[in-house]
Order: structure tokens, then C-alpha cells, then sequence
């Protein structure tokens, strides 16, 4: 089919009659040829599918070898049955966070679906019934009336002022007027196919009659639906460096351990199961076994505290990419905007243009008072402020303007009482009331569009100027109504359009808009500030967009920066649009499918997109951003199911307070990282050392997981409570192929690592080789003891890049006690002997107390005189 059919050659086409419509008997068989008027529903994943998943992941799997190596060695021993428990633990233990973490399953599709159980009233056989909407076919004839929601694609047939709200298709705010003698073109937007209406949106205003064309799938909500079944959701950031990282951490482990066996079997001569005890403990130290429970935590507390900010967070990994965001693609109406027309302009013909902040004279007043009489729309305000609206946005703007300047509708009616009207008509764009004067006469009251209006002119320069004013005002992307009058001695014989709407006095002329959110300037700057561009995606016209975009500071060089319609983007090659992304600020009169290609364009620049939206047609692309942001309280149910985090007070600026929250936790989770991996790696080298020295394992399995998991893993645990570092939002995100160990990570950990081996060793050569009492036994003991307080103590340095010194130790108090019962509990297993018979250690005596004392708390020490170089170089 095409759009440019006319209505009639749609009707006979699907063999329907535009005035008895369906049999009964036609419409059940086309129902069962082409099904029920639903949505198809995406397969989800099962429980049992998420847990085989987290099995297969590469740290499941080295755990899992790791525990069946011990089972065996503990078969063939009669022994050690505590590494293998102890292992399949941690794996159990992991698999159960992963898999509650996961996000439950999207409702989108079933919130799709939700819009299509209502009733419609269709005419079968001739004779007008109600039926279940999933229960249309195409052919159908359909009636609407306000209030009604639409439930299929439909081609109009006949209208009386129907006006629809396609929002949450096209974003605009305003309802579209339909008209079924415009002939729509294939090429036209949705916003523009006046002469249809659509799946899942709503009439606001009057009534119309339609031959369904397209139902289920076929709609353009149908389309959405399709889009979010076929649109994958992409790893975020976190999952795919910490998949990156579990790939190296197996290989340097995989090659470590064959080096280990390698050496110990055939220059040392070590037995078999000897080496592959030692095999169990490398595979333990390359994984960081607490690393998914302790991010998790460090998420969860960037919920908490996103709530507090207005924010609700449905899908935890967003809270990471929220952080690293560097692109921004914002709806406008309602996001960046107040959502709400606004008039800010008046100007009469005797005088210049007037802001609506600025004092108004007698005239301008009692222009405002008729715009009002020639409403509808009421607002009430109860005792709390909250407003109470019915009518369309134009004129609840008008009335809004008549409040602040401290007048009221009843006011003004009291003053001009109505007693006719002639209802907005698509056909004339004009409303047009009669009232009654003190004197007996009558006022004809008429407003609208400012062509349509039927002035008589008293002078061509008249006409001239008023012409001038409306172009002036348009371009501002102002909407401008226009208002005339004219007096009738007598009440009119017959009330129609001839008697009413001829020979009018222009008045003058108002100019609204759809204004910024004052906060969203700011907002923007912010953003900038942080390394991140905004892009303004709307489904409004580019000059309202275009005029918004330079208010709030979206589009700031227009010689640079371009403005891009729809249609011009359509014309587009995804290479094309892929080489000026980055060029383009604004979008206009765009489609859900173009949103996911200017996401998804964006996304292939290596950039971090998080995609606001509260229209059903933002959905798609809201799930194929990073991170999708739905809006609180104007979004549809149907975005909010599709997004990963909501906006409760549908503020653009309190994205900016989520990036912060979501930067602060990623640093953390980089801390943490940096925290863990310090230890793994050192603990894979001292291994390998100690082998390649003719040693033997300088630390066993059950050490190595006593220190992963309690020693690293306590302090670890309150990593989620540092607060933010100095100037987290004025450097720029990391780009999402930046890998794990960028910025200097990687460079870090291996100076640390390098530090824990050295000590680590030290300890254990100390202990094997003191004077009369020296033992295998003693250097483990003392090797360990060093691991364990050392690896504790280094969250002091890695907390903070500033000092101990300036950041204090109690700044984190939570930190601070759990550091203590860390060491705590280490030093508890040396003086409980059956904690020393489980984890394989001696006694120590003072002296050796003090040698592993001094080593342990030298890390701190070493780095608290780097990060004084590093501030004296800076200073410098």
C-alpha cells in the first residue's frame, strides 16, 4: 500500500463498505487469517538458562577446574576435602549475586500489549457494536469520540474537529488536528499523515470515522514492538572490561600454571600431586573471588543514593555507564522542556509587541480577557498549588496568563457571559463565540489560525504590519494564534459561519511556545563541563526545536553545528550520518527508527549514549542506548519498562546529579579493581617465584582464598561509602573501548603487585631460612601473615589519590572498622590452633611478629612518599 491512496481507493481496496462496513462472517474469517490484533512477545531467558550462563563464564569455569583438581588430589590423598567445599562455595556464591543482579525481565512488550485491550466501536453488518480492540481486523470501520484510545492504524473517512494526541509516537506535545481530505505522502512523517491516526494514541477532541488499514504488528506501534524485539541489548561498559579482565587474569593464570608444573616437575622433581596442589592455588589467585559481590555492593549503594536524588535505577549496571556517559540524546518536549505551552508575547495592533512577564495595558488586558471567553479549557488549583487541567494546551496556556495577571476565568465570563459558540473546526482552524454586553448588543469573539482568520482590513498597511508582527513571531517558533471581534446590535436570526465570521476588526495577535525548564541551561553547561555533548532528538518542527536548542545552549554555533529533519535524515546512509554525528546537534520531526540510528551511530564512535525519552516511541531506542532514561511522571508506561533508569521528576538537570552519582561509583569500582588485582596478580607471580626459586608454593590454596576473601574482602566490602573525588565532573568519561587497566591503571597495579611480591618473598625467605629455627612451616607462616595484613592495609592507599594524611582514616569510618577486623581475624588464626591446622601455619614468636609488622605496613609507607613526589612534581 502507499500513503497517498485517497480514502476512497483504501475502502475498495480491502473490499469493505465505508458505510455498512464488515459482515460478521468476512470479519471472523479474516480473523482467523490474519490473527488477533496483539503483539508478538520476545522469548525471555529462564532461570535456569541465567545460572548455565554465569557457569560458563571463564572465572566459573578456572574455580570449578580449580575444586575438581582438589577432589581428585583429596581422593588419591585421603585429604583435603576443605579446598573443594571451600571453592564451590565461592562459585555458588557467585552465581546466586550474578543472577539476582540481572535485571527481571523487560515488561515492554507486555505494556505494548496492555494499550491494545481496549474496546472499539466498529459498524458490522450496518449496525454499531463494541468489540475488544484485539479483535480488529482491517477493513473494519471504526468510530472515535474524545477519550477514546485508538487501536489500530486507521485511514480517516470522515472528521468533526478530531483532534489526537500523538505524543507517544511523534513526542509533540501538541494535539494533531486531523483532516480526511489531506492526502498524506510515503515520504511524510508520521506528525504529517494528517489524514490518519494511529495504534496507541488518543483523541482528545471530537469525533471521526475510519476504515482500519493495518493491525497487530503492521502499526507503527507494531513496528516499536518489533524494534524491541529486535533490538540487542548492549554490555555495558563494567560487564565488557570485567570480561576483558577474566580473559587475561585465565591466560597469565593458564601460562603461569604450566610454567609452575613444568619447572617443578622436571628441574625440581616435584611429584605430580604436589604440582597440581600448586595448579589449585594459581587458579584460586587469578580470580578475584569477592570482585562481583563487592561491585554489586558498590552499585547498590549508588541506588540508595540515586533515589534520594530523584532517581530510580531498574537495571544496576546503569549506575557504572550512567557515569561514562558521553553522549546524551534528550527528547525535548517535556525533558528539556516544561511540557506546558506558555505564552510570551501579546501584541495589539495599536502598539508594539508586550512580553507576558511585562505589565500589560487596558487593552492588552481585555484581549487576553476575550482570548479567554473564546476557551474552553479549565484549570484549578487546590489548596496544595496542584493543578487540576481539562482542555488543550493552547488555550490552558491562555488561561494560565490570566491567572498571573490576577484575573479568572469566572472573571472574565462574569464580565462577557457566552451564549453561542461555533466549536474549533479542522476545516476553518477557527472558534468563535457569542457574548453578551451590558447594553443589550452582542461581541463576536473569534480566534485562530492567523490566515484563516476573515478580517476586513481597514488599510493594506494594516494588513502589512500585522503580517510583519505574525512572521516575527514565528520565527521565534512561536506558535501564534490570531483574535478579532466585531459588534452585533441585534442577536443573529441563524448562528452558523456567515453571520458569525464575516467583517471581523483584528485585535491582535499572541505568540507561545513550549518553554525550557529553567534548570536545563545549567544542566547543559554541566554536562559540557563533564566532556559530554548533548543532542536534542524531537519529534516537534525544526524551528522550535532549532530556537529551543540555542536558549538552553544545545546548539551554540550554528555554523558548525547542524539542524537535521527527519526527512533529511532519511536521505542519509548510515555511513553518511555515521561521518557527521558528531556535527549534529538537533533532530527533528524524526522516527523511533531514527532514533536508534542516530544511538547506534553515536555508538559506533566508541561513545557511551544514554537516550532520554517518555513517549512509546522513544522505547526502542531507549533499550538500545547504554543506558536508557525514562521521565516519572509524564513517560509512558511502556518507556519506563524499556529504559534502565527513571527520572521521577522528569528534570533533564537531575541527569546531571546521576552522572555524578554513577562517576563516583565507577571510580570506586576501579578502586576496587585496582584494590583486588594488586593482590591476584602479586599472588600468581609469588607463586611462580617461588617455584621457579626451587621453594616450593610460598602460600597454599586455603591461604590464597583466606586472603581473597577476608582479607581483601572486608575492606573491599566498604569501598561503596568513599564519597566523590575532588573534580569528578570536570574531566572527561572514558571512552567505552578504553580497557580496563586505562588511565594509568594497569601501571599501578603492577607497581603494587610488585611491591607484595618483594615483601611477600622476603617474609618467606626470612622465615625458611632463620638462624637454628628456619623451616618450610615458618616461611608459609610468615609469607602469609605478610599477604594478608599488607593486602588489608593497601585500601588506605588506594581509597584516595590524596594522602592519608589529608583524607584522615576516619573519613570512611565503616572502611576503617572493617580494615581493622580484617587484620583482626588474620592475626586470630595464628593464635587459635585449630584455625592454624586449617590454614597451614605455625606459630610466631616477637621477633618474627615484628619483621612481618614492619614489612606488612611498608606499602603504606612507600606510597605515602610517592604521592608526595607526585604533589611536589604537580605543584612544581
Amino acid at each position: 500500500m502507499t500513503f497517498k491512496e485517497s480514502k476512497e481507493e483504501v475502502v475498495e481496496r480491502l473490499k469493505t463498505n465505508s458505510l455498512n462496513g464488515l459482515t460478521q462472517q468476512e470479519a471472523k474469517n479474516r480473523l482467523h487469517l490474519n490473527g488477533y490484533n496483539e503483539f508478538e512477545e520476545q522469548k525471555k531467558e529462564t532461570l535456569l538458562q541465567k545460572s548455565f550462563h554465569h557457569l560458563t563464564e571463564i572465572t566459573s569455569i578456572i574455580l570449578m577446574i580449580a575444586a575438581a583438581i582438589a577432589g581428585y588430589v583429596a581422593v588419591t590423598q585421603g585429604s583435603g576435602w576443605a579446598k573443594v567445599f571451600v571453592i564451590l562455595s565461592i562459585v555458588i556464591i557467585n552465581v546466586v549475586v550474578a543472577v539476582y543482579q540481572e535485571s527481571k525481565s523487560e515488561a515492554a512488550l507486555e505494556a505494548l500489549k496492555r494499550l491494545n485491550t481496549n474496546t472499539t466501536t466498529v459498524i458490522r453488518d450496518g449496525k454499531k457494536s463494541r468489540i475488544k480492540a484485539n479483535e480488529l481486523v482491517s477493513g473494519d470501520i471504526a468510530e472515535f469520540n474524545s477519550g477514546d484510545i485508538i487501536t489500530a492504524d486507521c485511514q480517516l473517512l470522515e472528521t468533526n474537529s478530531l483532534q489526537v494526541d500523538e505524543a507517544s509516537l511523534t513526542g509533540e506535545s501538541e494535539p494533531v488536528l486531523k483532516n480526511e481530505n489531506f492526502r498524506s505522502q510515503d515520504n511524510s512523517p508520521i506528525g504529517d499523515r494528517f489524514d490518519w491516526v494511529f495504534s496507541g494514541t488518543l483523541v482528545t477532541n471530537g469525533r471521526g470515522r475510519a476504515v482500519v488499514v493495518k493491525t497487530a504488528m503492521n502499526t507503527e506501534m507494531g513496528n516499536i514492538a518489533k524494534l524491541l524485539n529486535e533490538t540487542e541489548k548492549l554490555k555495558t561498559p563494567l560487564q565488557i572490561k570485567l570480561a576483558q579482565l577474566s580473559k587475561r587474569l585465565s591466560l597469565i593464570a593458564l601460562l603461569a600454571a604450566i610454567a609452575v608444573f613444568l619447572i617443578g616437575i622436571f628441574i625440581h622433581n616435584h611429584s605430580t600431586p604436589d604440582m597440581l596442589l600448586i595448579g589449585i592455588s594459581l587458579g584460586v589467585a587469578a580470580v578475584p573471588e569477592t570482585l562481583p559481590i563487592i561491585v554489586t555492593m558498590i552499585l547498590s549503594r549508588g541506588v540508595f543514593n540515586m533515589v534520594k536524588k530523584n532517581t530510580i535505577i531498574r537495571k544496576i549496571p546503569a549506575i557504572e555507564t550512567i557515569g561514562n556517559t558521553s553522549v546524551i540524546c534528550s527528547d525535548k518536549t517535556g525533558t528539556l522542556t516544561q511540557n506546558k505551552m506558555k505564552i510570551q508575547q501579546i501584541w495589539i495592533e495599536s502598539g508594539e509587541p508586550t512580553y507576558s512577564t511585562e505589565e500589560f495595558s487596558e487593552e492588552e488586558m481585555k484581549t487576553l480577557v476575550l482570548l479567554t471567553v473564546c476557551s474552553n479549557a479549565t484549570i484549578e488549583v487546590d489548596e496544595e498549588q496542584n493543578e487540576k487541567v481539562v482542555g488543550d494546551p493552547t488555550e490552558l496556556a491562555i488561561i494560565r496568563l490570566l491567572h498571573k495577571k490576577g484575573l479568572t476565568r469566572v472573571e472574565a465570563e462574569r464580565e462577557f457571559p457566552r451564549v453561542e459558540e461555533l466549536p474549533f473546526d479542522s476545516k476553518r482552524k477557527l472558534m468563535t463565540t457569542l457574548h453578551l454586553l451590558e447594553n443589550g448588543n452582542h461581541l463576536v469573539v473569534t480566534k485562530g489560525a492567523f490566515d484563516r482568520i476573515p478580517v476586513n482590513w481597514k488599510t493594506e498597511e494594516q494588513r502589512i504590519k500585522a503580517l510583519a508582527i505574525h512572521d516575527e513571531f514565528a520565527s521565534k517558533a512561536l506558535r501564534v494564534i490570531a483574535i478579532a471581534t466585531k459588534k452585533l446590535s441585534a442577536y443573529p436570526e441563524v448562528i452558523n459561519e456567515e453571520t458569525l465570521e464575516t467583517n471581523l476588526e483584528f485585535l491582535g495577535l499572541i505568540g507561545m511556545i513550549d518553554p525550557p525548564r529553567e534548570e536545563s541551561k545549567e544542566a547543559v553547561k554541566q554536562a559540557k563541563d563533564a566532556g559530554i555533548k548533548t543532542v536534542m532528538i524531537t519529534g516537534d518542527h525544526k524551528l522550535t526545536a532549532q530556537a529551543i536548542a540555542k536558549e538552553i545552549g544545545i546548539l551554540e554555533d550554528e555554523k558548525s553545528e547542524l539542524v537535521v529533519t527527519g526527512l533529511e535524515l532519511s536521505k542519509m546512509s548510515d555511513d553518511e550520518l555515521k561521518e557527521k554525528i558528531k556535527n549534529i546537534s538537533v533532530y527533528a520531526r524524526v522516527s523511533p527508527q531514527d532514533k536508534i540510528r542516530i544511538v547506534q551511530a553515536w555508538q559506533s564512535k566508541g561513545e557511551v549514549v544514554a537516550m532520554t525519552g517518555d513517549g512509546v516511541n522513544d522505547a526502542p531506542a531507549l533499550k538500545a542506548a547504554d543506558v536508557g532514561v525514562a521521565m516519572g511522571i509524564t513517560g509512558t508506561e511502556v518507556s519506563k519498562n524499556a529504559s534502565d533508569m527513571i527520572i521521577t521528576d522528569d528534570n533533564f538537570a537531575t541527569i546531571v546529579s546521576a552522572i555524578k552519582e554513577g562517576r563516583t561509583s565507577f571510580d570506586n569500582i576501579r578502586k576496587t579493581i585496582y584494590f583486588l588485582l594488586s593482590v591476584n596478580f602479586a599472588q600468581i607471580f609469588i607463586m611462580l617465584a617461588g617455584v621457579t626459586l626451587g621453594w616450593g608454593a610460598p602460600l597454599t590454596a586455603v591461604q590464597i582464598l583466606m586472603v581473597n576473601v577476608i582479607a581483601d574482602g572486608i575492606p573491599g566490602f566498604f569501598l561503596s561509602f568513599e564519597k566523590s573525588e575532588r573534580g569528578v565532573m570536570k574531566r572527561l568519561p572514558l571512552r567505552k573501548d578504553s580497557g580496563v587497566f586505562a588511565d594509568g591503571l594497569g601501571f599501578k597495579i603492577f607497581q603494587r603487585s610488585l611491591n607484595f611480591v618483594i615483601i611477600v618473598l622476603l617474609g618467606f625467605f626470612l622465615g625458611a631460612n632463620a638462624p637454628e629455627i628456619g623451616s618450610r612451616e615458618l616461611g608459609v607462616s610468615m609469607a602469609f601473615i605478610v599477604m594478608s595484613i599488607s593486602s588489608a592495609l593497601n585500601i588506605f592507599n588506594i581509597r584516595s589519590k590524596d594522602s592519608i594524611l589529608v583524607t584522615g582514616l576516619l573519613e570512611n569510618k565503616k572502611l576503617f572498622l572493617g580494615t581493622l577486623t580484617s587484620v583482626f581475624l588474620t592475626v586470630l588464626i595464628m593464635f587459635v590452633p585449630i584455625l592454624r591446622q586449617t590454614f597451614e601455619v605455625i606459630p610466631l614468636n616477637r621477633f618474627q611478629w615484628f619483621i612481618v609488622t614492619i614489612l606488612g605496613i611498608s606499602p603504606i609507607l612507600v606510597n605515602e612518599i610517592q604521592k608526595f613526589i607526585e604533589s611536589r612534581y604537580k605543584i612544581g
